[in-house]
């Protein structure tokens, strides 16, 4: 189930619009408007309700990340830059349709597409902040959808959200500065389901025109469990930590919600134009991670808050049906960031992100389409300064020409 959560690629936030279905070739323009395959129910569940038959779509991706922080003269702890946190995920994802009547059908779809996971070197001048962060979420989601008329339909699909968090970070037995013993360490991992849902509707607006509206509303997801302590030599520290410990970690994730406004413009017989504009609701998202400040025994603190904002996104693409076989998508997308420069944290380090993505879709025959697509992610050059609040360490530098190769590839069956 974790290998469907298909890791990060901070879109908006950290939402993820790659699975491996053909849409990745898109850059995520016209995808609730769009209805090729079952994959449409994830952006608009909607969508299945244009598709004939049974029709089954399965995926596979991988993320290679090019993520490295370098330090600047204000880092203030010792330790190397910690390689690249990103160098490589999978992901896959699975969706089924059918077609009940010519006004209802069903739908089931398996995917990721909300996490993110980093792990750096333990010995990196940031591990008091974070060695390894991975949160990743997993949706289950039935689908129905139904025909009101020849141009309208609506949808409608529970979601069920099975989330994972996971952190590790180092904690600095020399309490004030004094001593030279080896750092200790904090894990903490839990899961926890939550549930959601996803409405859309689809407007056939003339013969050329398809517009596509689709909400997903927010997932609470709550993880309270004991941190495993290790190594944590100072005997002061130690007892603080387990009094700590005793109480459990209690960390509240808000899946955000969204809106999806998508259009598909047939040009003619080969060329397809489509557009999307979203909106997340990321200002909600929670506190995340856990830091130890070891300044004083009584004040350690555990919890991270995060300083997220809204963020929208918008996407232009284009479609050209070349042959009968052949299929070639193309797109690109913008992603406002969900932090300031100044919020920005080495555990999660998000940027505004630039989206280039091309793919190509092969029938294989009159039952069978098989696809594959490319996205480029550009992140750009992120500054970060973080600081402990009682202690006054500071890890600062640059996430230098940030970016993300995704690939995915995948089949559709039709029945």
């Amino acid at each position: 189930m974790l290998l469907s959560a298909g890791g990060s690629t901070w879109a908006g936030g950290i939402s993820l619009y790659e699975a491996g279905h053909e849409g990745a070739g898109l850059a995520n323009a016209g995808a609730a408007a769009l209805a090729t395959d079952p994959s449409v129910l994830m952006s608009n569940p909607a969508g299945i309700s244009q598709l004939k038959g049974t029709q089954v779509n399965a995926n596979a991706q991988f993320i290679v990340g090019g993520i490295r922080f370098s330090q600047d003269a204000d880092n203030t702890f010792d330790g190397g830059n910690g390689d690249n946190p990103l160098p490589f995920l999978p992901g896959s994802s699975f969706f089924i349709s059918h077609e009940v009547n010519d006004k209802a059908s069903i739908g089931f779809g398996l995917y990721g597409n909300f996490g993110l996971a980093l792990d750096y070197d333990d010995d990196w001048a940031g591990r008091y902040f974070t060695q390894e962060s991975a949160i990743m979420g997993v949706s289950f989601q039935p689908t129905y959808a139904y025909k009101i008329n020849d141009d309208l339909s609506i949808g409608f699909g529970p979601r069920l959200v099975y989330g994972y968090l996971r952190t590790e970070v180092a904690v600095n037995n020399n309490v004030l500065g004094l001593g030279s013993a080896p750092d200790g360490q904090l894990r903490y991992k839990d899961t926890d389901v939550g549930v959601g849902f996803d409405i859309g509707l689809l407007y056939t607006l003339n013969e050329r025109t398809t517009l596509g509206l689709a909400y997903t509303s927010k997932v609470d997801l709550e993880f309270e469990d004991q941190a495993d302590l290790k190594h944590i030599t100072n005997p002061l520290l130690r007892a603080a930590l387990n009094r700590l410990d005793a109480d459990g970690l209690s960390l509240d994730v808000t899946v955000p919600q969204s809106v999806l406004a998508s259009m598909a413009y047939q040009l003619d017989p080969q060329w397809t134009l489509l557009a999307s504009l979203g909106w997340q609701d990321w200002s909600a998202f929670g506190k995340v991670g856990v830091e130890i400040d070891t300044r004083t025994v009584a004040t350690t603190a555990t919890t991270a808050n995060r300083q997220y904002k809204d963020t929208w996104h918008l996407s232009l693409g284009a479609q050209n049906q070349i042959n009968r076989q052949w299929r070639w998508s193309l797109g690109v997308a913008y992603d406002s960031p969900a932090v300031d420069d100044e919020d920005r944290t080495v555990d999660n380090p998000m940027n505004d992100a630039w989206r280039l993505a091309t793919g190509v879709n092969y029938a294989l025959d009159e039952h069978t389409d098989l696809h594959l697509a490319y996205t480029f992610v550009w992140l750009g050059d992120m500054p970060v300064q973080q600081t402990k609040h009682l202690s006054g360490g500071t890890v600062s530098g640059e996430y230098s020409n940030a970016g993300l190769h995704i690939l995915g590839g995948g089949v559709v069956w039709r029945f």
